[in-house]
C-alpha cells in the first residue's frame, strides 16, 4: 500500500493536543510493518513554529494551487496560489510540509476566523501535488475537520481525476474531536471555491459543516475509543452529528461491518519509557522503581513543595479547555486539601478556567501550584513525580494521558468516558485487579470521592503496590493494537472504494 495521511498537527513538528501525537505515532507504526511500499507520507501545514533537524536532507517543488488562494490577474491561473511543498524523511515517515505565507506564518496554529480558507488551502495544494507527482495512492488518511476539506474539495473539483478521483484512491476519516466541526457560512463558501448548487452544497445550504461533509464522503470513518464510537451515536455525545453517524453505521462494507467503529488509541514505549526519559532525574522501570522516589522528591523541590511531606501529591495535564474538566478539580480542590492533598497543574488556553487556580496558588503556594504553559519536559516530570494523575474529563474521545501516566506508575482518576473507561479499570470497583480509579459523574464531588479512594488505598501498601505494578504492565503500544487495526481499516477502505458503488440517501444534516 501507499497511504498518504492529512492532518493539522503531528508531533514533534506542530502539537496543540493529542491529534499530533497520533499522527505521528501511526505513521510510524505503519512504517515499522511489511505492508507499506514506502513510508508515509504526512502533509502539514508549515506553521511558523516549525523547526526541521539541522542536518535534515530537504527536497522542495513548487506547486500551483487554484482557487481563492493568490493574486488576481495576472497569475499563473486565475486567483492560483504558488505554493513550496518541503519534503523530509523523518521518524521513520515522510513529512510534506505545505509552505504558503499567507496561510500559515503565524503565531498560532488554530483560532483565526479564516481558518477554512487556511486548511481548504492545505486540502488543495495536497491534492494538486499528489497529481502532479502522478504516483498512484491507495488511501488517502484524513484528520478531524480540517483535512475532511481534502474530501470535499476533491468531490467538488477532480470526482474523475486518475490519481486523486473518488473511484481510485480510498479514503478513511479518523475523528479525535467530534466537538469542532469547521462551519462555514453561505457567505464565505467562495473562500473554499464552493458555490451553492455546485457537486457538493446544495442550492438550498445555509453553509457547510465540513466534518459532516468528511462523515458523509470517506469510505470509513472512526474514532479513537470503541466506548467513545458507542458514545457518539447519541443525542448527549453526538455533538450534532450522531444521526450522521447512525446513518454511517448503519452502512456496512464489502465484510458486513460497519463503516463507522472505534480504535483505540495507543503510545509509543520508545518515547514514553522511565527507564530512558533524558527529562528525569533519576530513571526507573516496572522491575525496579526505586527511582520514582527521586523523581517525586525533584518535582517537589522543582515546584517549592516540601518533599518530606508524604501527604498525596496529584497532577493534572492538558488544555485549558471545559471538556478537561480543570473546573471539576478547581471546584474539589478544597476538600482534598483538607485530606492531606497537594495539586500541581500544567495547562494552557482559556483563561478564564486558570483562574481559580491561581486564586488558589496565591492563598496557598505550598499546596498549589499553576504552571501555565506548554512545557514538555515538566510534563514528563509530573508524570514521573506525582503519585497520582487526575483526567476528569467530561468526555474524551481516548485521551494518551492516562496511558503515560500507567507507564509512569501513576494511577490515574478518571471519569467513565470514551477511552477513559476502556482503558484505566477501576480498583474501587475491582479491587485487587484495578490499575486507577473511576468516578461515574463529571462533578466536583464524584472527583474528590474518587480520590479518596486512591488516597485509603496507597495507606495500604500492599494494595497500592498491586495497582502501581498491574498500570506498568498494561500493554498499550501501537504496534501491538492500534497499527494492526489501523491497517486491517486501511484494506477495508480500499476494497470498498474499487468495489462497484451503489446510491446511499445523504446523511442526516447535522443539528446545530
Amino acid at each position: 500500500m501507499r497511504i498518504v495521511s492529512v492532518a493539522a498537527e503531528c508531533e514533534p513538528w506542530a502539537k496543540a493536543g493529542g491529534l499530533g501525537d497520533v499522527v505521528d505515532a501511526l505513521a510510524r507504526g505503519l512504517g515499522r510493518t511489511d505492508a507499506l511500499d514506502e513510508p508515509v507520507d504526512v502533509f502539514l501545514p508549515a506553521y511558523r513554529s516549525v523547526v526541521l533537524p539541522g542536518d535534515a536532507v530537504i527536497s522542495e517543488a513548487l506547486v500551483s494551487v487554484p482557487g481563492p488562494y493568490g493574486p488576481p490577474p495576472p497569475a499563473e491561473a486565475e486567483g492560483a496560489a504558488t505554493v513550496t511543498i518541503r519534503s523530509v524523511v523523518t521518524h521513520g515517515y515522510r513529512l510534506r510540509l505545505v509552505d504558503f505565507a499567507p496561510a500559515f506564518d503565524r503565531d498560532g496554529i488554530y483560532g483565526y476566523p479564516d481558518d477554512p480558507w487556511r486548511f481548504g488551502l492545505l486540502a488543495r495544494a495536497v491534492l494538486e501535488t499528489l497529481r502532479a507527482e502522478r504516483r498512484p495512492i491507495d488511501l488517502l488518511h484524513i484528520h478531524d475537520w480540517h483535512a475532511s476539506t481534502t474530501l470535499v474539495l476533491r468531490d467538488r473539483f477532480y470526482p474523475d481525476d486518475p490519481i486523486v478521483g473518488r473511484a481510485r484512491l480510498a479514503s478513511l476519516l479518523t475523528i479525535h474531536n467530534l466537538a469542532y466541526h469547521g462551519w462555514v457560512e453561505r457567505a464565505d463558501l467562495a473562500t473554499l471555491g464552493l458555490d451553492l448548487g455546485d457537486r457538493v452544497v446544495a442550492s438550498t445550504a445555509t453553509g457547510i459543516d465540513l466534518l459532516w461533509a468528511g462523515i458523509e464522503r470517506a469510505d470509513l470513518v472512526n474514532t479513537v475509543s470503541p466506548t467513545f464510537a458507542a458514545e457518539a451515536l447519541t443525542p448527549a455525545v453526538g455533538f450534532g452529528l450522531d444521526s450522521t453517524l447512525r446513518w454511517k453505521a448503519a452502512q456496512l462494507d464489502l465484510a458486513g461491518r460497519p463503516r463507522f467503529f472505534g480504535i483505540l488509541n495507543g503510545i509509543d514505549p520508545a518515547v514514553w519509557d522511565p527507564s530512558t526519559d533524558a527529562d528525569l532525574v533519576v530513571s526507573y522501570s516496572a522491575a525496579d522503581r526505586g527511582g520514582k522516589a527521586a523523581c517525586r522528591s525533584d518535582l517537589l523541590d522543582r515546584v517549592g513543595f516540601d518533599p518530606g511531606d508524604d501527604g498525596p501529591v496529584l497532577g493534572m495535564i492538558g488544555r485549558l479547555d471545559p471538556q478537561k474538566g480543570f473546573d471539576l478539580l478547581a471546584e474539589a480542590a478544597p476538600r482534598l486539601l483538607s485530606s492531606g492533598a497537594r495539586l500541581i497543574v500544567q495547562g494552557s488556553g482559556d483563561p478564564t478556567l486558570a483562574e481559580p487556580f491561581r486564586a488558589l496558588a496565591g492563598r496557598r503556594p505550598d499546596r498549589i501550584v499553576l504552571n501555565e504553559r506548554f512545557d514538555r519536559a515538566m510534563a514528563r516530570r509530573i508524570y514521573a513525580g506525582c503519585d497520582l494523575f487526575v483526567m476528569p474529563s467530561r468526555f474524551e474521545p481516548c485521551g494518551q494521558g492516562q496511558m503515560i501516566a500507567l507507564r509512569y506508575g501513576t494511577p490515574p482518576i478518571v471519569h467513565r468516558t470514551g477511552g477513559l473507561a476502556d482503558t484505566v479499570v477501576d480498583e474501587y470497583l475491582h479491587p485487587g485487579t484495578g490499575t486507577g480509579f473511576v468516578f461515574e459523574h463529571p462533578t466536583p464531588d464524584d472527583l474528590a470521592w474518587a480520590c479518596e479512594q486512591a488516597f485509603e488505598t496507597r495507606a495500604r501498601p500492599a494494595a497500592w503496590n498491586g495497582v502501581i505494578e498491574r498500570g506498568m504492565a498494561v500493554d498499550h503500544d501501537w504496534a501491538s493494537g492500534p497499527t494492526t487495526a489501523y491497517l486491517d481499516a486501511d484494506r477495508r477502505a480500499i476494497a470498498l472504494a474499487a468495489a462497484p458503488r451503489t446510491p446511499t440517501r445523504r446523511p442526516p444534516a447535522p443539528r446545530s
